[in-house]
């Protein structure tokens, strides 16, 4: 067997456990932020949650894309409809989070401490650079446009961890409400 082929075929299992395994974590992420923003009232931690059910989406479609690899026409195919998907993933992210942070603003809701919340932002900051950065690695040896912006998708939630977090922290430690829907708002141009 060609050595190009295999390198191909264990770049794209590669991909493949790289998207499931963002997948089982951002599912995990999604439920504890969702759960935690609902709760405490934290436009911030709920944001960042539907972030992460946007990086499930987004995962699940370049799992698609990886599983066409194998048929050229069907590849072509999945690589544009997956970095579509991507693209508009972000879309309605940046509409929501825009929305709901000016409303929180504007009427001055003041979320409760999240100690659930921080942990899973905290435990993302880390966590979500070293899939980007395994992802991203893929993307490039495969020449993959829709990958590398799933891996930027992946990049970008380790930012939004770290603002989220920052929000969420200052309003548990101080007391400041505004932080959090702040925060939230902070994340649109991400």
């Amino acid at each position: 067997m060609d050595s190009s082929v295999e390198t191909r075929s264990a770049l794209v299992r590669r991909g493949v456990r790289l998207s499931y395994m963002t997948i089982g974590y951002n599912s995990a992420e999604a439920v504890v932020a969702l759960v935690a923003g609902i709760v405490s009232g934290s436009v911030a931690l709920i944001s960042f949650g539907a972030d992460s059910v946007i990086e499930v989406t987004a995962s699940a479609a370049a799992l698609w894309r990886l599983k066409a690899d194998a048929r050229p026409a069907a590849r072509e195919r999945a690589e544009r409809h997956t970095h579509r998907i991507v693209g508009w993933s972000f879309l309605a992210l940046t509409a929501y989070v825009t929305v709901e942070s000016v409303h929180a603003l504007w009427t001055h809701e003041h979320p409760e401490r999240s100690l659930p919340g921080i942990l899973i932002l905290a435990a993302s900051v880390v966590v979500m650079p070293l899939l980007a950065r395994a992802k991203r690695r893929v993307a490039e040896a495969m020449g993959s446009r829709s990958l590398r912006a799933e891996a930027t998708q992946t990049s970008l939630c380790a930012y939004l961890s770290a603002i989220a977090l920052a929000g969420v922290a200052l309003n548990a430690a101080f007391g400041w409400w505004w932080a959090d829907p702040l925060a939230a708002l902070c994340m649109t141009p991400i």
